[in-house]
């Protein structure tokens, strides 16, 4: 019992003193992230201080004498800085001195096993051979790290310099300290030396039973059936057992430190056994290179190389050393690739029946173990030898689907932790029910058995015996004293001799496995599967990831790098706080960006394959547009005819669905490939609802929502094609199609991930119905706001394009330089409804917002040519029935075309707007029949709010709030009264102006269009519109208002019939239809009072002339 305590002690303290060398060393300093090794800010700033580099160099030099005296000029500065360097050099000058209490502490030990004459077995007292082993190993690694410490001569020699000085005599601890210092410069030759009295060390040849059984090639262990519960279905509930139990999980890397050293420091058995240079060599072949500590490796073959070639005798040795480096370099990386080869389908068999049976894991827990610990060793092997690769060939150290046995790994430790239960109780009820008969039988069968050996063993089978599932958890404080029991009865003076009872001590290691089945399930797991490693090889983990992600087939195991980061927690040691406290906040810093780097990778991965499927989906649908059906019935118009079409030999166009038609399945198409590399990458990123990293949260799928939300806004707006250069923009209706393609897409991803995509089709959506996105970017609502603003309407204005109200739509004219775009493309009914589609009611508002912004600056600029205008327009008002006085009023006016052109732009935008509100109407209705019936009792209130929502769900309106709005914000520098004065001036001001458009030549009015080419037919809705919001504004009668601007409008169009000028009435019966236009439009006329100011027969006459005029023309 004190020697296992002993070796526990000493192997925490061991492992400790590694951690803080590699904390404060200067030049081996593997801190967190390992990007910072070698840091000169990490060093101590005393070694890189100009004005102590003399001092140094001195001290260096004359190490470990110490010469104070006749140094005075290079050792002035360090007088000065004497008390801060005790102070801040203490920590790393103590460190040494731990590492040489360590090496007293071992060898003391060593001695003690010697005189004791400890029987060692791996396969009997595996605990105790285990230390003893360990503590032999780490030994030898500490030495050998201290040699590496370049300035370790410096560190110490500095600090006992300023003591001397501060005290007037050197550290007590100084003198040995030096000369251990100096001692193992070469570490492995002097503890060569220290090793000759300890011949147990020599006696590794006992792994012969374990290591070559491990060490087996791929094509064994395929022969073997190993691993595979399925070999033989009739034992598969069998438990699965072993006379080496702990053995079979032990680490492969560390039988070969045990080898290895245990060979290079007691060598003189390679000489006197077989066995043990058997045993050697097969150690020598499997690898090039040992890890030391984390990412410090030691090369097997040059250091043993060097240390026999000055040993006389050792020719062979050193042959077989340079034989086996050669069989490494060539054979191993191929080994083992193939034993990865092998693990990666034997993890996934072993991972799938456990899935479907995970009641096997408790008869077949040892065979999860192994597989762990076989996969571990691999990676790590890997892992290591690719980061020091000895040979030109690469090919061996590249293996692009590691990322598939981590994934199995993984998925073998998901299956112990969530039935960690089942294996409990199964192994409960096993110790009580199965190993408690056994130890009793065998205790019983002892030939020798003293007392205090019998009561104690009787007690651990009674313990045994009582066991219950309740108890389980207990289990830990009551038998785990068998290992202390084995160490006590492996001394040769022992009463009950292990050595002779071999059979007891390997039933103890089973019971023992056993017991860690029951309570210790998560430190089984870190042991035997464990890659924190990892985070010290970081390049190295992260061009795995990258090549997983660039092969499809191992896309699917992705995930299992950000689940590698939740081992990173234990890469610290708890007995170094001086790294966790110092490094805290940069190690958790690298791993969350880590983690965070990986997952958004996936996303980003993901996303480009959705957009691919997109694209592709979105041609797709672009074949099915009516404009590509054109060419169709034209060939079939003229196959009809036999006339002939196109060039001979010109290939017949492909039709839509063509794709879809395979003679075979084998022929794979390029949406194909997408869609299987979706659903792999798909599995990754939905395979973890979430996973914990130093106490944060990861959810790979919102990566995914995340990304898809930005690719989705960025693709919408892409898709409108807008180029601000020559204004080219795609139709509504093709972009509403491009966008149901994407969503449909989007759609089916539910199908491989379980995210909400309701959810990013409303941010998306929602966000595009406003004048800029979250991130501040134009929409599609602002770009086909400002295209049919600055584009459209605005070659209505130059007179290039009209509005057609028997067409619902804006038609281009003939003009002498063509338009680039066809205007009735993008304005007809169909394209306006896809428009208020894919903008929404708040698109929709957005535009009609805009579209008042113009029409009031329109309004501003009529108010300012009435104001210019007051004195005659303020008696033409009252003059309207004197007819001469009207005339010589008339002649004083300014400015009568622009007024008139002013108001036709805004009738044509009102005009566009209507079109606009008539399809988000249609639409809105085929969504909610409900708006329907709302809509009925909404036309008809008064109130402004009312009118605000029925205008939203696009009814029509007695008075336009929108308008309403616009022109109320407009800034009054007037009294209330002016400004109602001026709005009833501006109502005279555009009746008297009507008469003057009958000489122009554009104002014929058209039939088949029901309007005139000049567009002055939108005059109709302009004067109604803006009557009624600004008497509405101003509070005034809106009928009353009205019918004195038809009073003063027909009024002055009679007065043409009495001129005698053909020019000036050329187009006298298209501007008398204007009149029943206003009428017609208003919703505050009637014909009665049209026909009380206007003669209806004039109308009449009218409206039958065009109509001869069009047949005519026809």
């Amino acid at each position: 019992t004190k020697f296992q305590l002993k070796f526990c002690q000493l192997l925490v303290i061991g492992s400790t003193v590694l951690v803080i060398f590699f904390f404060l060393s200067p030049h081996v300093l593997f801190s967190f992230p390992p990007q910072a090794c070698g840091d000169p800010k990490a060093k101590p700033s005393y070694l890189v201080d100009k004005n102590l580099e003399s001092a140094v160099k001195f001290i260096v030099r004359k190490f470990p004498a110490v010469e104070t005296r006749n140094n005075n000029q290079q050792l002035a500065q360090l007088q000065k800085e004497k008390s801060e360097i005790l102070k801040n050099l203490a920590l790393y000058y103590f460190t040494f001195v731990d590492v040489m209490e360590f090496k007293d502490h071992v060898c003391e030990l060593l001695n003690t096993i010697d005189a004791c004459q400890v029987f060692f077995d791996i396969t009997v007292n595996f605990d105790l051979t285990k230390n003893y082993l360990d503590l032999v190993v780490t030994y030898t690694t500490l030495m050998i790290i201290l040699s590496r410490i370049e300035e370790r001569k410096a560190i110490i020699g500095l600090y006992n310099y300023a003591h001397e000085m501060t005290h007037g005599a050197s550290d007590r601890e100084y003198p040995r300290l030096g000369q251990m210092i100096v001692d193992y410069e070469n570490p492995l030759k002097k503890m060569m030396e220290e090793f000759v009295p300890h011949g147990k060390v020599g006696e590794l040849f006992v792994l012969q039973m374990v290591y070559p059984r491990r060490n087996l090639s791929a094509d064994q262990w395929r022969n073997a059936q190993l691993l595979s519960l399925i070999s033989a279905p009739s034992t598969m509930l069998n438990p699965a057992q072993s006379d080496t139990m702990p053995c079979e999980y032990l680490s492969l890397d560390t039988m070969e430190k045990w080898i290895v050293f245990g060979f290079i420091l007691c060598h003189v058995a390679l000489n006197s056994d077989a066995a043990a240079l058997s045993l050697w060599k097969l150690a020598l072949q499997s690898s090039t290179c040992l890890c030391l500590f984390r990412d410090e490796v030691f090369h097997i073959h040059k250091a043993a190389e060097d240390l026999f070639v000055n040993i006389r005798g050792y020719n062979k040795r050193i042959n077989d050393i340079r034989e086996c480096k050669e069989q490494a370099l060539s054979h191993a990386g191929s080994m083992h690739r193939e034993r990865r080869k092998f693990l990666r389908s034997a993890l996934k068999e072993l991972a799938t029946v456990l899935a479907d049976q995970p009641g096997l894991l408790g008869p077949k827990a040892l065979f999860v173990f192994m597989a762990l610990s076989f996969a571990r060793d691999e990676i790590i092997w890997l892992l290591r030898h690719a980061d020091n690769i000895q040979k030109k060939s690469t090919d061996d150290f590249i293996d692009k689907h590691i990322a598939e046995l981590i994934f199995y790994m993984e998925e073998l430790r998901a299956h112990v932790r969530k039935y960690g239960p089942v294996m409990q109780r199964y192994y409960v009820q096993y110790l009580s029910g199965f190993d408690a008969v056994v130890l009793n039988e065998l205790v019983q069968n002892l030939s020798v058995c003293p007392e205090d050996e019998s009561i104690i063993m009787s007690s651990f089978v009674n313990t045994m015996t009582s066991l219950s599932v309740k108890q389980g958890k207990t289990v830990k404080w009551k038998i785990r004293e068998i290992p202390g029991r084995v160490a006590y009865t492996s001394v040769s003076k022992a009463s009950l001799g292990l050595a002779d009872h071999k059979e007891l001590g390997k039933m103890m290691n089973t019971i023992i496995f056993h017991t860690k089945m029951v309570d210790s399930l998560v430190e089984m797991l870190v042991e035997t599967s464990d890659l924190s490693i990892f985070c010290f090889y970081s390049r190295a983990f992260e061009k795995m990831f990258q090549q997983c992600l660039e092969l499809p087939s191992q896309s699917r195991h992705s995930v299992c790098f950000p689940l590698l980061c939740t081992h990173f927690m234990s890469c610290t040691h708890e007995l170094c706080p001086e790294e966790v406290n110092t490094h805290m906040h940069t190690k958790t810093q690298f791993v969350l960006s880590l983690c965070n780097m990986f997952l958004d990778e996936m996303a980003k991965q993901a996303r480009n394959l959705i957009t691919d499927i997109c694209t592709e989906q979105c041609t797709l649908s672009d074949q099915l547009l009516p404009k590509h059906c054109a060419k169709t019935i034209s060939q079939a118009v003229n196959k009809k005819s036999k006339k002939a079409t196109g060039k001979k030999g010109e290939p017949e166009r492909e039709k839509p669905g063509v794709e879809s038609m395979r003679k075979n399945r084998l022929l794979v198409t390029n949406l194909d490939k997408l869609h299987t590399a979706l659903s792999e990458l798909c599995f990754s990123i939905n395979y973890v609802p979430n996973l914990i990293v130093w106490e944060h949260t990861f959810t790979p799928r919102e990566y995914l929502t995340s990304h898809l939300e930005i690719r989705f806004t960025k693709s919408i707006v892409g898709m409108t094609m807008y180029n601000q250069a020559t204004q080219e923009i795609a139709k509504p209706s093709e972009l509403l199609t491009s966008v149901r393609a994407y969503m449909t897409v989007l759609q089916s991803i539910e199908n491989y991930v379980t995210i909400d995509i309701t959810r990013v089709f409303n941010n998306v959506l929602l966000q595009q119905t406003q004048h800029l996105d979250s991130h501040g970017e134009p929409t599609i609502t602002s770009l086909y706001t400002n295209w049919y603003l600055e584009t459209l309407l605005r070659q209505v204005s130059n007179g290039h394009i009209a509005y057609f109200p028997a067409m619902k739509a804006f038609v281009n004219l003939p003009t002498e330089n063509e338009l680039t775009f066809n205007a009735e493309e993008y304005s007809d009914i169909s394209e306006m409804r896809s428009l208020s589609e894919l903008l929404g009611p708040y698109g929709m508002k957005f535009l009609s917002e805009s579209l008042m912004w113009h029409i009031s600056s329109q309004v501003a600029e009529l108010k300012k040519l009435v104001v210019e205008n007051m004195e005659v327009l303020t008696q033409m008002r009252t003059s309207f029935d004197k007819p001469d006085h009207m005339a010589a009023l008339f002649k004083k006016l300014t400015s009568v075309d622009s007024v008139l052109k002013r108001m036709t732009i805004i009738g044509v935008i009102l005009s566009f707007r209507s079109l606009a509100q008539e399809a988000l109407r249609d639409m809105r209705f085929r969504m909610s029949r409900s708006l329907r019936s709302c809509g009925c009792f909404v036309c008809f209130q008064v109130a402004m709010n009312v009118y605000e929502l029925s205008s939203a769900a696009g009814l029509p309106c007695e008075i336009d709030p929108a308008l309403v709005v616009a022109l109320s914000s407009q800034k009054k520098n007037i009294s209330p009264e002016e400004e109602y004065k001026i709005a009833c001036l501006l109502m005279v001001f555009v009746a008297v102006s009507l008469p003057t458009l009958a000489s122009n030549v554009m104002s014929q009015y058209s039939p088949a269009i029901e309007g005139h080419c000049n567009n002055i037919h939108c005059l109709a809705k302009a004067i109604n519109q803006i009557a009624a919001a600004l008497f509405t504004i101003h509070k005034g009668s809106i009928e009353d208002r009205l019918k004195e601007f038809l009073a003063l409008a027909s009024s002055s169009l009679l007065k043409i019939g009495q001129e005698t000028d053909k020019m000036t009435t050329r187009n006298r019966e298209s501007v008398y239809l204007l009149l029943d236009m206003i009428v017609q439009e208003s919703p505050f006329l009637t014909m009665d009072l049209l026909e009380s100011c206007f003669p209806y027969v004039l109308l009449r006459n009218a409206y039958h002339t065009k109509q001869i005029h069009t047949t005519r023309v026809h």
